[in-house]
């Protein structure tokens, strides 16, 4: 109904492209990706859309608010970057609806809803870069700083989670949210939180 809706009101002509750009970004929700990325795709398909195309489609998709931009931030040169963002799903029940469930997309769906719940808390949310390392999410409010790590069960397949996070040489809260209900505590200053806590406190 919503792809129905957005492709009248913008005269999309070929409606199976549309749905199988919709599809690429469902599947890639909590990835990063570029429009290019969505080219390259299409073109191992043996199909084919311009790039202005590409981002007219997420734009559209945006405005309708199905998909929410999440930016990468430069910890280092504290700058906010143009490229590789993220997508996060209005409701998580759309990526079931197209694809189905699979046990896989749990920690993505994870982390859209850590994401909307800091955006609900007010504050800006952004991918972290420092240097090579990757921050799920850095989120600012006002003159408050929060860093977050998401990830299904704790550690993972390693201390990644923590290790990135105490790379970071300041003071500001640092977070490891998860589904690990035994995975609770402080590790060297992070502190190691389960989903249901996150959601329903209010000191974060």
């Amino acid at each position: 109904m919503i792809a129905n809706d957005i492709t009248r009101r913008h005269n999309v002509v070929n409606i199976d492209l549309f749905n199988r750009v919709v599809k690429y970004i469902i599947e890639n929700t909590g990835k990063t990706f570029s429009a290019y990325s969505i080219v390259k795709f299409l073109k191992s398909e043996r199909r084919a859309l311009t790039m202005e195309t590409i981002y007219n489609y997420l734009e559209w998709l945006e405005k309708a608010f199905v998909i929410y931009r999440c930016q990468r931030y430069d910890l280092q040169g504290k700058s906010v970057l143009k490229t590789q963002e993220k997508f996060y799903l209005a409701d998580t029940a759309l990526k079931y609806c197209v694809l189905g469930y699979r046990p896989t997309s749990i920690a993505a769906m994870l982390e859209n809803v850590v994401y909307f719940e800091l955006r609900r808390r007010g504050y800006e949310v952004y991918i972290g870069k420092n240097g090579t390392k990757e921050i799920d999410f850095v989120a600012l409010r006002r003159d408050e700083r929060i860093y977050v790590q998401v990830c299904r069960s704790f550690p993972e397949t390693s201390d990644r989670e923590v290790e990135n996070l105490l790379e970071i040489k300041d003071n500001y809260p640092k977070y490891v949210i998860t589904l690990d209900e035994l995975a609770t505590g402080n590790v060297d200053g992070v502190k190691i939180i389960h989903l249901a806590k996150f959601l329903l406190d209010d000191e974060y």
